[in-house]
């Protein structure tokens, strides 16, 4: 199905070279993909060059209803990318000898982690960060609509996991779950007696002057920016509604923040610039596991994912309800970012996705 109309190709942040002109086409050419055959709203992306000139780009429109523009540099819900800012403020305490990645959970948070199969005293804060932990994820039992209107304390979220048994014994296997970045989040408020959104901000959003990112504050269910609107199927074949509104709390340490395009590739090039953690603690961050097999790998709240022109990229991405945002940077500085307003419901439009932010990166 295709929705809405494509948007006429975006005009540089800064004048672009013309070498560059095939490869910024081919971003624009992905971008109308993702609308034309895999049925986004919109897709916007930005892309940087190793100098620090940006582009920006956008297809489809910001609002079914309305057919308003796609605004250029709109904010969005960056989902599990606020895993990496999460991880980004623990290592920083590790290198202000305030936490120590092989220490148990239990030395932050004695006695709050146990279940079946599972026990805090067993857990590294590194297995936390590598989703190497074992612990169950407590999004997998979380419905969409039901957590849309919903507040969640932190324990809240916790306490869902522990009801449900470990999937691996501690540092046996890989495995994705929201709930490590719960209790990293946790770990910061205890060591440092600040709530994660304060410490985040200062030690992060404002440290590189990410000026349209921002933690929602309890309650607060809008987009304070100019924002395409978000769309989510639920069930994966039914119709796009209007998620663009909702409580984001479900997703805390590991999903909360908002952002854009720009202030991502802004965030992603100062952490691997080395402007957001001291050598030893970013080469721990780089330090990957295997995770699927795609090529993909996980190392302290950062991936590495193949390009096809070779090397790798360094980023995250992230999923919420209403948005998707896949990039990150390479190893020369070139850095983008893409986000599409309904998460791919097939494989297609996500391997699309990530082909945008492969064409882009290549450019």
């Amino acid at each position: 199905m295709t929705l809405g109309v494509l948007a006429p190709p975006a005009a540089s942040d800064s004048a672009a070279p013309a070498a560059a002109a095939a490869g910024q086409d081919a971003v624009q050419r992905a971008l109308n993909t993702l609308v034309r055959d895999d049925g986004m709203p919109a897709a916007l992306a930005s892309v940087q060059d190793r100098n620090g000139r940006a582009r920006t780009y956008t297809a489809g429109v910001g609002d079914l209803t309305t057919g308003a523009k796609v605004p250029r540099g709109g904010q969005v819900r960056i989902g599990s990318n606020t895993k990496t800012f999460t991880a980004v403020v623990v290592l920083q305490l590790v290198a202000e000898r305030r936490v120590s990645l092989d220490a148990f959970v239990d030395t932050y948070l004695p006695g709050l982690v146990r279940g079946k199969g599972i026990d805090g005293g067993r857990i590294t804060v590194r297995q936390l960060l590598q989703h190497t932990s074992g612990l169950p994820d407590y999004g997998m039992h979380l419905d969409d609509d039901e957590i849309r209107n919903r507040y969640f304390e932190p324990r809240e979220l916790l306490d869902l996991a522990l009801e449900h048994p470990a999937t691996a014994a501690p540092g046996k296997k890989w495995g994705y779950s929201n709930t490590n970045y719960v209790l990293a989040g946790l770990i910061v408020q205890k060591v440092t007696g600040r709530p994660l959104a304060e410490e985040m901000d200062r030690r992060v959003i404002k440290r590189i002057g990410l000026r349209h990112t921002y933690f929602p504050a309890p309650g607060e269910m809008t987009i304070r920016g100019p924002h395409p609107r978000g769309y989510h199927r639920s069930p994966a074949d039914g119709p796009l509604r209007d998620f663009t509104e909702m409580d984001p709390s479900a997703g805390w340490a590991a999903g909360q923040l908002i952002s854009t395009n720009s202030d991502l590739n802004r965030f992603f090039t100062a952490l691997l610039a080395g402007r957001l953690l001291p050598s030893a603690q970013l080469a721990e961050m780089r330090t990957t596991v295997p995770a699927g097999t795609s090529g993909l790998r996980y190392g302290l709240g950062l991936t590495s994912r193949p390009l096809s022109c070779g090397g790798v990229y360094w980023g995250h991405g992230g999923d919420i309800a209403g948005y998707e945002t896949r990039g990150g940077v390479t190893e020369g500085g070139r850095a983008a970012n893409v986000a599409v307003t309904s998460i791919p419901t097939d494989e297609a439009a996500a391997r699309h996705v990530n082909d945008a932010v492969d064409r882009a990166l290549c450019g």
